[in-house]
């Protein structure tokens, strides 16, 4: 393991203090916490849970909850470590210090969360669908299945993300094809009733049919944009879903 080093004694109270700050940076920092008799990961778990006993809840906790994660404690482990201390040390430091991992490990939160709805289909998340994030109220990932002769594309929706209202225009023909091959969404088109989509569903939109999709508040979802050929093809992208309408859906 590369050696820790550390100099925010000296930087903030070496002219005011400079043996608390050799103290600090070479002593604590630069001998105790490369000493090898414990691992750095339990080092680490060791020092969150003596500042939760203690009641420190302030940014020195949030650095060492930060050096957990990346010692590679779990939000798994760190959960654990703290609902136990919790019991010893009080349950409210517990909420406190809980409130605080929340923020350390939400990126691996969201994480395991899309892994899991990878897992339930056969096709690919993808890219973040960047070219379309103007369009989009939330995250949005975008896969390409076929370019040639029929384009369809998987395109994955984070929890509460939709795309804005639309239209897909055409002379002759064109409009897309929605099917739902993970997770939960919703579809609805303009003076119409929200149309709930689970694995398996289809949805036809001839062109002109002013409409959105996305996911539900609870879930991510997944669907295929078929993009059915037509003569002369636009899509006009229109003002959002807004947050009141949203709402009203389960």
């Amino acid at each position: 393991m590369e050696k820790i080093t550390q100099d925010a004694g000296r930087k903030s109270l070496g002219e005011f203090a400079p043996d608390f700050a050799h103290y600090n940076d070479d002593i604590l920092f630069g001998e105790n916490w490369n000493n090898r008799d414990i691992d750095h990961k339990t080092r680490c778990m060791i020092t969150v849970v003596a500042l939760m006993a203690s009641g420190i809840t302030d940014s020195s906790l949030k650095y060492h909850l930060e050096n957990a994660k990346k010692a590679g404690v779990t939000k798994k482990e760190i959960a654990a470590a703290i609902t136990h201390v919790g019991f010893y040390a009080g349950w409210p430091k517990a909420w406190a210090v809980f409130n605080m991992a929340k923020e350390v490990w939400a990126d691996e939160t969201a994480y395991t969360a899309m892994a899991a709805h990878a897992s339930e289909m056969v096709f690919p998340i993808g890219a973040p669908n960047d070219g379309f994030k103007q369009y989009f109220s939330g995250r949005s990932y975008l896969a390409p299945v076929s370019k040639e002769q029929v384009g369809i594309f998987n395109v994955t929706f984070e929890p509460s993300c939709r795309n804005n209202w639309h239209i897909h225009h055409a002379e002759k023909g064109g409009g897309q094809i929605l099917i739902c091959v993970a997770g939960r969404g919703w579809y609805q088109e303009w003076g119409k009733e929200a149309v709930e989509m689970k694995p398996g569903d289809c949805i036809n939109i001839p062109a002109g049919v002013k409409h959105w999709h996305g996911a539900s508040k609870d879930s991510w979802f997944s669907h295929l944009a078929i993009e059915v050929p037509g003569e002369n093809s636009s899509n006009e992208w229109l003002e959002p879903v807004s947050e009141e309408e949203y709402g009203k859906l389960s």
